[in-house]
């Protein structure tokens, strides 16, 4: 898994944990899309579980940083229904979620927005609206957020398989 984070152009990271309801959505999109997709040599899906923090980390301090980084996570979102998969602008994250970190409040937004501000890297955010995440140890994705497992294999391989213009090109677009 290390080697993939320094040696593909293209991660995929499925965060959250199974063993909390709709929380474990990411890793199940990994596993979903590792069986029934056909995954570029020049990508890597990796389920993160809950060191995306850290996975992040490694990626900010690397030399070589891949070219884009989708995460996938379940997120509550006003004015979605449990199921409903949407792509989070990270520019829009509450500044103040920053720091205050939860699995469920984006842990990583500040080394997000590190990467998105500081490198070439296309950082995309993808979540699901959850139906639950119990307190407590309760595995097993409701019906709602299963069902939205296909629909966000087939988003993310779209993403993977575009162009992805680095910064700079699209910087030299505009002169």
């Amino acid at each position: 898994m290390i080697d993939s984070i320094h040696s593909k152009s293209r991660l995929i990271f499925g965060c959250g944990n199974p063993l909390f309801g709709d929380d474990g959505f990411g890793p199940a999109v990994i596993e979903h899309l590792e069986a029934n997709h056909r995954i570029p040599d020049y990508a890597a899906c990796i389920d993160a579980g809950t060191a995306v923090r850290d996975m992040l980390f490694n990626i900010l301090l690397a030399e070589k940083k891949p070219d884009q980084i989708i995460i996938v996570d379940a997120s509550p979102q006003n004015g979605k229904a449990p199921g409903d998969i949407s792509e989070i602008d990270i520019d829009a994250i509450d500044p103040r979620k920053t720091s205050d970190f939860s699995l469920h409040q984006f842990p990583t937004t500040n080394m997000l927005k590190e990467l998105k501000t500081h490198t070439d890297v296309d950082v995309r955010v993808l979540v699901v609206q959850p139906g639950h995440i119990p307190e407590e140890i309760n595995p097993g994705l409701s019906t709602a957020v299963t069902r939205a497992i296909h629909d966000m294999c087939v988003y993310i391989m779209d993403i993977v398989k575009s162009d992805v213009p680095s910064r700079k090109d699209h910087a030299k677009e505009m002169i």
